[in-house]
């Protein structure tokens, strides 16, 4: 090997390396040589980091707040996802199942979709099969819930099938994309919509999947006033910001100055000092789209979260939100802005205590065991001849200690019977008393019925 090397050396009239003796110029050119590639690759480093659209999304938070301001994290957070270039989920980055941010129900395979498509045609059936009956879905990812739940009507509701449209909210055109080639295979049977104020109004059923717990949310504590004989007792609440700080996004706090929100805040139960908690104003602005395109049939939402009494506990100091990248737990939001997932938990007993003030009804509150077991006892053929994927894809669906317990589904009507059950609730307890309803309480107005504000 070592005469291969010297006749190759000899062959470029060269000594070989290691008996020539390197000279001051060649020393020097070397020197000069990995100077300046040290220098190039600086340079491409801090070009493709100009260029990361996280960093660009960074930029875009750090010049507003240096031109108005602090920002509220509910506006924070709405950037951070939902920029209509940069943002997590706007942008496609986000993905889903073992190997990408999060796992959902549509992780475990197509047998989440086929359930819901049976859940689907019972509500079609209790409407009277009517000739004209949308599934509206928002939140759609990149459409493989939406291709589950229709594979699964063609082969067992040719019938239904047969009249329904499959609606698809989708304000993002990377994912509309990626939705529409998912579901190519059923033409003209899905249509898209940039909003909801874009969309017809329509009988049927609007549903979401972990599509709550995405929202923009406030970050809010209340402090410790002094005792002032002449101001009516009164929690004093604060809200955290993102500021900078030597050009860090940091939180700072800062009054409350949105009136929806203080007048929200009027209503919960009295905290600790220092409890710091989320309030979901968004939630209820969306509720109020959703009830005003609905003429007749269900709302239908699977999510995360707790009820009231549950979500205000006094072990909850420290509120519900998370941020998640591949996984992993980050310590703050403000980390990997635009590259990570943020999410709180719903609660749900606001979103159903609002819903009635809009003329919903409560139809069904249980957890996601409960439900998937409702329609699988009505319909065992749901799972009967499975493989050994699908018996371990129910089991994920169905475990308390995996996604059984930890998601929950709520059912709101309008325009139908009182008396009429759907069968993912035939193992629900009373809904209302579930949901902390039937102990009172004023109802908490959407942002939408008065002027907005961060």
């Amino acid at each position: 090997m070592a005469a291969q090397q010297e006749g190759v050396a000899q062959f470029r009239g060269q000594m070989p390396i290691a008996q020539r003796p390197t000279s001051n110029a060649e020393f020097t050119t070397a020197v000069a040589f990995f100077s300046a590639l040290d220098v190039a690759c600086r340079t491409l480093e801090v070009f493709c980091r100009l260029k990361d659209p996280r960093h660009a999304l960074v930029q875009f938070v750090r010049s507003e707040i240096e031109t108005h301001g602090p920002v509220s994290f509910a506006w924070f957070m709405e950037q951070a996802l939902y920029h209509p270039e940069h943002g997590f989920y706007s942008s496609g980055r986000a993905t889903l199942g073992r190997g990408g941010d999060y796992f959902t129900n549509v992780s475990v395979g197509p047998l989440f979709g086929r359930l819901l498509a049976f859940q689907f045609a019972e509500a079609w059936e209790r409407l009277g099969r009517i000739d004209s009956f949308s599934i509206v879905e928002q939140g759609a990812h990149e459409g493989e819930l939406a291709r589950d739940v229709l594979d699964a009507l063609q082969s067992q509701s040719p019938a239904f099938f047969s009249q329904v449209r499959y609606r698809i909210v989708e304000p993002f055109a990377v994912l509309r994309e990626r939705q529409a080639r998912n579901l190519r295979i059923f033409g003209d049977k899905v249509d898209w919509c940039d909003s909801l104020d874009a969309l017809d109004p329509f009988t049927g059923i609007h549903f979401s999947n972990e599509l709550l717990d995405a929202m923009p949310v406030h970050l809010v504590y209340p402090s410790e006033r002094e005792p002032n004989p002449n101001v009516p007792a009164e929690t004093d609440w604060r809200e955290k910001y993102v500021a900078l700080m030597d050009g860090i996004l940091i939180f700072v706090s800062q009054p409350i100055t949105n009136p929806v929100l203080r007048d929200r805040l009027k209503k919960l139960p009295a905290l600790p000092p220092n409890y710091e908690t989320e309030m979901n104003l968004a939630a209820l602005d969306w509720l109020d789209s959703v009830a005003a395109k609905l003429k007749r049939g269900f709302v239908l939402a699977v999510d995360y979260g707790f009820v009231r009494d549950e979500f205000f506990a006094d072990h909850r100091r420290t509120g519900t939100l998370q941020c998640r990248k591949e996984h992993r737990l980050l310590a703050s939001p403000l980390e990997q802005v635009g590259d990570a997932d943020i999410t709180a938990h719903v609660e749900w007993t606001s979103i159903a205590r609002h819903a009635e003030t809009l003329g919903l009804a409560i139809a069904g509150f249980t957890d996601q065991h409960h439900f998937l077991t409702g329609l699988i006892t009505q319909e065992p053929a749901l799972i009967q001849h499975g493989d050994s994927k699908s018996r371990r894809a129910l089991q994920t669906l169905l475990h308390p200690e995996m996604l059984g317990r930890s998601f929950q589904v709520l059912a709101l009507s309008k325009g139908v019977e009182p008396n009429i059950i759907l069968n993912g609730f035939k193992y629900a307890r009373d809904s209302r008393r579930a949901l902390g309803l039937d102990s009172g309480g004023d109802a908490i107005p959407s942002s939408s019925s008065q002027s907005k504000q961060d």
